[in-house]
């Protein structure tokens, strides 16, 4: 082992040694021209001959390629440039290029804390340098505490959040917006109308004449009480009457139609959009449990993902933002669903792209006049049906904005120009505005 700069200390690392080194011979090969394959393999055969060891060589090159397949045996380089460099350079070129195409595969396949710890830390340092490998031992370290915490598992070979882990990202989104909203005096907008809703507040007010005689007995009990005084038997008069607040509330579902076209992570639309979608799913879950939430994301297609899978979502690497695929997607998923219903559209892009007659996307920009025409189709067919769209336009164009302006016009739904900075104040307060329908005390 002393004449291999590894220094092997057991026979299974000085076999790795000399397979390793077999492999960066055998891809310096198949990286030459024939003809240059043909005159080393010439001086080769000389030698070998000279001191009969041709057979040997070949039966130990044969056996270290079936005990080393990995090695990257076929494979083949191109190089570019005007320095020659001597065969041991050469050598040692290709057993590093091999070194980082082994550690990539690991690092790509290392699903797991326990693959992240069989890295060869002290390869990465001589390969990369000390920050890669202290990054990657955090990362080990990291991915460990996730999985003890209950926060990710694994799940067909691969990290996945647990439901624990997305109901906390939520809530943290949720959260953030909300002191958005405190800083900028915003609030949560609460209407100082009571309705005849069916959610408790668990607080009371006086009985007026057209309320609902649903007196709250104990709230009651204690006004004729504090008039009167104690004694039996309790005197009620109608100044005494209270009944339950209740917050009017009415049953809604809602699409929400995240645009993943490259645009929106080249502008930085993509991560504010991303949070504001998994906060108002934390919305949705915790104070409205009852209303429907489906999630349409779309770019050059349109397709339907669980919420609960939001934080997994990312950007589409394609050209294309198809409005008219995710409407009738949206459409088809509020059709029978109860209450009041309505999609809410996140774009930074005019609609670019349409699916044709056959089922397949067709990209164009500027938009032409086919793929407006039947975005504005599915609009109307959304119309007639009777769901609502509000449209969030981030980096709003004079283009995108008199299109969607002929989408209010044709479906009454509202349009809103902002930016990534405040698109989740503007999306959550709007959700809760039109969430709640005031209805007055007669």
């Amino acid at each position: 082992g002393d004449f291999f700069p590894e220094n092997p200390r057991t026979l299974d690392e000085l076999l790795e040694a000399m397979a390793r080194r077999m492999a960066a011979m055998a891809q310096i090969m198949n990286s030459m021209s024939p003809e240059q394959q043909a005159q080393i393999q010439a001086l080769s055969d000389q030698l070998l001959e000279d001191l009969d060891l041709s057979w040997q060589v070949s039966q130990l090159g044969d056996a270290f390629h079936d005990l080393f397949p990995g090695m990257g045996w076929e494979e083949s380089r191109e190089f570019t440039g005007d320095q020659p460099i001597g065969m041991g350079e050469a050598m040692a070129a290709m057993e590093e290029l091999a070194d980082l195409d082994r550690l990539e595969q690991m690092l790509r396949g290392a699903t797991s804390p326990g693959a992240l710890a069989e890295v060869d830390l002290d390869r990465v340092r001589e390969l990369l340098d000390d920050e890669v490998a202290d990054s990657l031992d955090r990362l080990a370290d990291l991915t460990g505490m996730l999985t003890e915490a209950g926060l990710v598992e694994q799940v067909e070979g691969r990290l996945q959040l647990t439901p624990r882990a997305i109901r906390r990202l939520g809530q943290n989104a949720l959260g953030d917006l909300y002191r958005r909203l405190d800083r900028d005096r915003a609030g949560r907008h609460d209407q100082s109308h009571d309705g005849v809703g069916h959610e408790r507040e668990y607080t009371t007010r006086p009985w007026e004449y057209g309320d609902p005689f649903d007196l709250d007995i104990q709230a009651t009990v204690r006004n004729a009480v504090a008039r009167n005084g104690q004694g039996i038997p309790v005197s009620l008069a109608v100044g005494d009457f209270a009944i339950e607040r209740t917050e009017s509330e009415v049953r809604a579902s809602t699409v929400l139609m995240l645009d993943l076209s490259l645009s929106m992570p080249m502008r930085g639309n993509f991560l504010p959009a991303k949070k504001t979608a998994m906060a108002l799913h934390q919305l949705m879950a915790s104070q409205y449990p009852r209303d429907y939430l489906g999630v349409v994301t779309f770019s050059e297609v349109a397709r339907e993902i669980q919420p609960e899978r939001l934080p997994e979502v990312s950007w589409d690497y394609v050209y294309g933002t198809n409005m008219q695929h995710g409407f009738a997607l949206a459409r088809r998923m509020l059709i029978g669903q109860p209450g009041n219903r309505q999609i809410i559209m996140v774009t930074d892009g005019e609609p670019t792209a349409h699916l044709t007659d056959d089922g397949r996307p067709l990209f164009n920009y500027p938009p032409t006049t086919e793929t407006v025409d039947r975005t504005l189709r599915e609009v109307r067919r959304c119309t007639r049906d009777d769901i609502r769209i509000n449209v969030f336009m981030l980096d709003a164009t004079p283009y995108l904005t008199r299109f969607i302006e002929q989408v209010t016009r044709l479906n009454g739904g509202r349009a809103f120009m902002t930016d990534n900075r405040e698109l989740g104040d503007y999306v959550l307060v709007d959700f809760v505005e039109q969430r709640r329908t005031v209805r007055s005390r007669r």
